[in-house]
């Protein structure tokens, strides 16, 4: 890989820390000693201010499914802002999206079209409470779903503070987070059928929902089990509750999203990242009953719901030509990429002899500093050790141009080609090799 000739990222890193707390909007670009600061990206390539390319296997945090200035999505946006890029009345676009999704999935009978993941889970767990008259919420132990009080709770719980196993204690994320706040969320243990069940009983007459994500990437990108999901399902509709499916990053396992493959169909699902076509997105999709709670036409509007960006036309011209590209031969196909990436890193660790593992599904994996998959947030959760050595793999990874999600994480898009992942096992192979001998 070429070496940068200028360092202009550090200058403008040192003007960013007088504007911003740390420098940065979001903590994710955070890298030592400064941020890199990205030029352009064109399909699986971006080329930093400095002039240096990487394959991209971040993609924006798993929102490019077909990589960096798709072609079609381009002229589609292009065509769009000349025309407007948001008004204060409906637009076509919103509804032919809308059309799109909800007949893609079997349990989208209505959508609402919001801004990030982040707002479509806050939108699910309102809509749940409104429907149901209930103020509590159960999630699952470290499982992240975006940037809201009661979405967070115990995402980053640790051996101090997260309680038994059998029955985690609800921690807050940030510091100020009202005690009223962890009292309405109830922690369950991923995968943990007699555990959770208990747990729910305690709390039936007050449950608005369960909140699962079927692939958890801060879990360990390690799936659901059908019997956890099955049971799940089964308890809310015993007692009343929905089953809310947080799919912002899963969406792209399947044509129908990550819920396809479990043959279950959940009150409500939040959306977002890849369906915006690279713009900011989220929706959240459901069964029509659950739906109406957010219609304004209705005698008594339980959840009265509003944006003045959401379904803007661009997003929405970009969503649409991005879902249409991704149809189930792209599925397929990036599939088959993700289990060649897979394969081919297990083959690596086993060649390098180092105690690693890979995990995740469909076109997603995560890469462990360990010799057993977790399979639940507390037999995963990352040791300082564990942390030091996935920093070096990385930043062998990112020296020789590869890009990753900072847990190690990658996210492919439409654009790569077997090259790309067989660069990324050879890169991978040589980052194990180094590890081993340290």
């Amino acid at each position: 890989m070429t070496r940068p000739k200028t360092n202009r990222s550090a200058e403008l890193y040192d003007r960013a820390l007088q504007l911003m707390p740390g420098g940065v909007s979001r903590n994710t670009v955070l890298r030592k000693p400064h941020p890199l600061y990205a030029a352009k990206g064109d399909g699986c390539i971006v080329t930093d201010i400095e002039g240096v390319e990487r394959i991209d296997f971040a993609n924006n945090m798993c929102s490019l499914i077909h990589g960096h200035s798709h072609p079609d999505i381009v002229r589609a946006v292009t065509e769009q802002m000349q025309r407007g890029t948001g008004f204060t009345l409906a637009t076509e676009q919103e509804v032919e999206f809308a059309e799109h999704m909800t007949g893609r999935t079997d349990s989208f009978d209505m959508i609402r079209f919001v801004n990030s993941g982040t707002e479509a889970v806050m939108g699910c767990l309102k809509a749940a409470r409104a429907f149901t008259g209930r103020p509590k919420i159960a999630k699952v132990e470290g499982a992240y779903h975006g940037l809201y009080d009661y979405a967070e709770v115990s995402q980053t719980a640790g051996p101090g503070n997260w309680g038994e196993a059998a029955h985690p204690s609800s921690v807050p994320v940030a510091f100020g987070t009202p005690q009223s706040a962890l009292d309405d969320v109830v922690i369950i243990p991923f995968n943990n059928v007699e555990a959770s069940l208990k747990i729910l009983d305690e709390h039936a007459d007050q449950l608005a929902c369960v909140l699962l994500d079927l692939l958890p990437h801060r879990v360990g990108l390690f799936p659901a089990s059908p019997e956890f999901v099955q049971a799940m399902r089964q308890w809310t509709e015993r007692h009343n509750a929905l089953l809310v499916l947080d799919e912002v990053i899963t969406f792209r396992t399947e044509f129908g999203g990550t819920q396809t493959r479990y043959g279950v169909k959940p009150d409500m699902t939040a959306m977002g990242k890849m369906v915006g076509g690279g713009f900011p997105v989220g929706a959240l999709a459901g069964r029509r009953e659950v739906m109406q709670v957010m219609n304004p036409l209705a005698d008594n509007v339980l959840f009265p719901h509003s944006g003045t960006f959401s379904a803007n036309p661009i997003t929405m011209t970009a969503g649409l030509a991005a879902m249409r590209l991704f149809d189930e031969a792209a599925v397929a196909r990036l599939n088959n990429l993700g289990d060649r990436a897979r394969a081919g890193i297990t083959e690596a660790i086993a060649v390098a002899g180092v105690p690693a593992c890979v995990t995740g599904s469909g076109s997603l994996l995560r890469v462990h500093q360990r010799v057993e998959a977790p399979n639940d947030y507390r037999s995963g959760f990352v040791s300082g050790e564990e942390a030091a050595r996935t920093k070096v793999l990385l930043d062998h990874l990112f020296d020789h141009g590869i890009m990753m999600i900072g847990t190690c994480s990658a996210a492919l898009s439409t654009v790569m080609t077997e090259n790309e992942i067989d660069r990324l096992i050879d890169t991978m192979l040589g980052g194990f090799r180094k590890l081993k001998e340290l």
